[in-house]
């Protein structure tokens, strides 16, 4: 992968900043560019401004960088007083639409705004943070309305851009991938029934995803894979 450029969406979060790290510190590609709503990000974006994704991409094109990876690292579970829901009379209609915003709508911009800037020849990656949960034939056990059906809706969007795209690159992979239970923010308030074994700290979910990614084949694209590389049906 040398003489690449990577872009990482949501890296100031706990598996963004991780996998931006990783990146540099195995000298996987010359450049990483690193995106969020705060810190050192050359352009502020908010996944839920298509508008600040534009500027993002803006900012790209005018520095003539053409990224092979680009990496969504961001997602929504619970903020300030909403969560996932447990039954059906905690659906609320803005919660529903916020999950879909963040989850499902933001990287869709993000590959409508950034897959023009990437190589129409060579090998090249695009890859969201996805969930097990958001698979509809794992789903044993109900609840979580919003979070698992924006996943859902994600994982659907990764298929439909992996098969107009490939017709455009058929070197593209592009692909959903569940890391499992991180120690992040997004999951604290859920780690209570989590073996320790099964608790990854972001440094090594970072190296799990990036050993996926880089054993994936054009032919996988479109699929969702989780942190051990296994496949997980929609």
């Amino acid at each position: 992968m040398t003489g690449q450029s990577a872009v990482i969406f949501g890296a100031t979060g706990g598996i963004g900043k991780a996998i931006a790290d990783e990146l540099e510190a195995d000298d996987r590609f010359d450049r990483i560019v690193r995106f969020s709503r705060s810190g050192n990000s050359p352009v502020s974006v908010d996944l839920t401004s298509e508008e600040s994704i534009r500027d993002a991409a803006a900012w790209l094109a005018d520095k003539q960088i053409s990224p092979s990876l680009v990496f969504v690292a961001t997602g929504l579970l619970h903020e300030d007083k909403k969560g996932p829901e447990k039954s059906l009379r905690q659906l609320d209609a803005d919660w529903l639409l916020k999950n879909y915003q963040v989850n499902a709508v933001g990287p869709a911009m993000v590959a409508k705004h950034f897959l023009p800037l990437m190589d129409r020849n060579g090998l090249i990656r695009f890859a969201a943070l996805s969930a097990r949960v958001g698979s509809i034939s794992d789903n044993r056990l109900g609840g979580w309305y919003g979070y698992r059906a924006s996943k859902a809706a994600l994982n659907m969007m990764i298929r439909n851009l992996s098969i107009e795209w490939s017709r455009k690159n058929d070197n593209s992979i592009i692909v959903a991938l569940h890391p499992g239970t991180v120690d992040t923010a997004l999951s604290v308030p859920f780690q209570g029934n989590v073996a320790p074994e099964k608790l990854f700290d972001s440094v090594r979910a970072a190296r799990q995803l990036l050993d996926v990614l880089d054993a994936l084949k054009p032919a996988d694209s479109g699929k969702i894979f989780a942190w051990d590389g296994t496949e997980i049906q929609p």
